[in-house]
């Protein structure tokens, strides 16, 4: 047997990210992450993300997938990587002019826990079986995701309750300020080819719309734009995870960066991520 990694078949992580709402839950993760300034500001004054949308995108799925399907040395290296990028940027308050590290504990604090609270609250809200305690496990686990991105465990929600504390208390800090604006504009509108505007109308337009929509409530009041009733989200991404979900995985998983395959193919076939191995 090949190296394991730092999750493991044996983790709700593991089961988890081979959902094809992980999609969607990377989309709502962005549209909460840049409710909070000092975050948001630091990647839009150190990215280019407009011209290299897509590529930020699959950097980004590029460090999940080896986080959790990779083996150790090939989560530790980009863990380091990310270290390493993060120690070199900065960001200035445009009001006060204050200049501030993109590294700093609170905002990578913010970034982990407002994309774990997007994987789980997504895949559990569109029909994705986990119980509390696994939604408590699965919290936990990422703790080790924490400890790449630079935070020290211990300073980690590791619950449902831990997670729901940190949101109570960050919330005052955060407000739908101009950089919130311009996000929500290029997740609704990002640039593509001429030709493929339809397509991004038809498509993505529905995506970034579903994430938007099952984002909490005091999300939809700082952005100002309303969102359908919760039962009615609910039936919609229930709706879309069953629609995603009925496509072969085998063929889900040919799209790169191939973590799935390769972690199957070094740990063998027993290795296959899905939702009936959580427990």
């Amino acid at each position: 047997m090949g190296d394991p990694g730092l999750f493991t078949p044996h983790s709700v992580t593991w089961q988890m990210h081979g959902d094809p709402m992980m999609w969607v839950a990377g989309v709502r993760a962005l549209y909460l992450q840049a409710l909070h300034p000092r975050a948001v500001r630091g990647v839009l004054q150190n990215s280019d993300f407009r011209r290299d949308a897509w590529g930020r995108l699959m950097r980004t799925v590029n460090f999940v997938g080896t986080t959790t399907y990779g083996t150790t040395e090939a989560a530790e290296r980009a863990g380091a990587r990310v270290r390493k990028i993060h120690r070199t940027l900065t960001a200035t308050d445009p009001q006060t002019g204050e200049r501030y590290g993109v590294d700093e504990p609170g905002l990578l604090l913010w970034v982990h826990c407002a994309e774990i609270d997007s994987y789980l609250h997504v895949l559990r809200r569109s029909g994705f079986p986990l119980t509390d305690a696994q939604a408590d496990r699965y919290i936990a686990e990422h703790r080790v995701s924490a400890r790449l991105v630079g935070l020290e465990p211990e300073t980690v929600p590791a619950s449902r309750a831990e997670l729901a504390a940190y949101f109570e208390t960050v919330r005052p800090q955060l407000a739908a300020g101009p950089e919130a604006r311009e996000v929500d504009d290029f997740l609704l509108r990002p640039p593509t080819h001429p030709l493929l505007i339809p397509a991004r109308e038809v498509l993505w337009r529905r995506v970034a719309q579903l994430a938007y929509a099952a984002l909490p409530p005091y999300a939809h009041e700082l952005y100002g734009r309303p969102a359908p009733a919760p039962t009615v989200v609910t039936r919609r991404l229930r709706a879309t995870g069953a629609l995603l979900r009925g496509i072969p995985a085998r063929l889900r998983w040919q799209l790169p960066p191939k973590h799935i395959l390769r972690a199957m193919a070094r740990l063998g076939p027993g290795a296959r991520p899905a939702p009936y191995k959580v427990g």
